[in-house]
């Protein structure tokens, strides 16, 4: 293969054309794309009278299949008019797995808000992150908000897709964001969901219980260079982690609240329905707009390092296989 088309060359570029660009909202993306397909599975399946359950393997099998399939007869075109536009698409399958720009930016638009004083708006940024209900929230508890949101999709957008990406190239990452999406649609503990997404939920599960626990070496490395809370984060993950509902989500979300010195859970509601998270951290503080612009900055190096000691891993094994 050609030098300038590189696997690590073409995950390079395309993290920087993350960090630059984001997803702007004109441009086609993939996952959308990924949801379209899933719920117009989800409608055949439901539709021809299979167990609910098994209907739902056979939507992640089609979907994941369908997707990191089309991937690689996308890749493998391009490639047979020139390795270049092979190249091409490949790093645009890339850049679009990866949301470490966006996060930053959801988060940011929260922290202005608070700084601000426009509880309001504050409010309506952070609904566009969290599922909770977010109607007469008070500044701690948007912040609170914002901050794990940021914490939690460290790894669904940025070090998962990155660990695949590492792993299996472009058809890897597209191939967890279609996990991922199959998660978001279906992945529900209610009554339409409950048999149908169990196989979403589990796959995504599967699928982020290594990268889950790897992004907690990146976050300590990252905050021993910001000069966060390094000795809080490993007391952290191994008092909270298991804690969470989430066999994965509960080890970011320590990490962060260990490295940021705050306390995440507590009291929220879902549709009127209030629920009590446990409570992560070794430090009994609330988070405020500062700890939201903290945690932007730990996601970003984290991001950064993880990136980083993938490739260089990857250079290593290449060179001794």
């Amino acid at each position: 293969m050609n030098d300038m088309v590189k696997p690590e060359y073409l995950l390079l570029s395309a993290f920087l054309c993350d960090l630059l660009f984001g997803d702007p909202r004109w441009m086609p993306h993939p996952v959308k794309g990924i949801g379209w397909f899933a719920h117009g599975a989800e409608k055949a399946l439901r539709a021809s009278g299979l167990p609910l359950r098994i209907a739902g393997v056979l939507c992640v099998l089609v979907v994941v299949g369908g997707t990191a399939g089309s991937a690689w007869l996308v890749i493998t075109a391009a490639s047979l008019l020139h390795p270049f536009l092979g190249a091409a698409a490949g790093m645009y399958l890339l850049y679009t797995s990866i949301a470490v720009k966006d996060l930053g930016d959801h988060a940011g638009a929260v922290r202005t808000a608070l700084d601000s004083g426009d509880i309001g708006l504050a409010r309506q940024k952070v609904s566009w992150m969290v599922g909770r209900d977010t109607d007469g929230l008070s500044e701690d508890d948007i912040a609170l908000a914002a901050t794990e949101s940021v914490a939690e999709n460290t790894v669904d957008g940025v070090t998962a897709p990155l660990f695949y990406a590492l792993l299996f190239g472009p058809v890897g990452a597209i191939a967890y964001k279609a996990v991922n999406t199959l998660d978001s649609s279906f992945g529900y503990l209610n009554d339409r969901y409950r048999e149908f997404g169990w196989a979403s939920a589990k796959l995504d599960d599967v699928a982020n219980w290594l990268p889950s626990r790897i992004t907690v070496l990146a976050i300590a490395l990252a905050s021993a260079v910001k000069r966060f809370g390094f000795f809080n984060i490993f007391k952290a993950v191994r008092c909270g982690a298991r804690l969470h509902a989430s066999p994965n989500a509960g080890y970011p979300e320590s990490a962060f609240a260990g490295a940021l010195g705050v306390t995440f859970g507590g009291e929220r509601s879902y549709g009127g329905v209030v629920h009590e998270a446990p409570l992560l951290g070794v430090v009994r503080k609330a988070c405020s707009a500062d700890s939201v612009r903290r945690s932007i900055e730990l996601m970003r190096l984290t991001a950064v390092v993880f990136l980083a000691a993938g490739l260089m891993l990857r250079v290593l094994a290449e060179r001794l296989w």
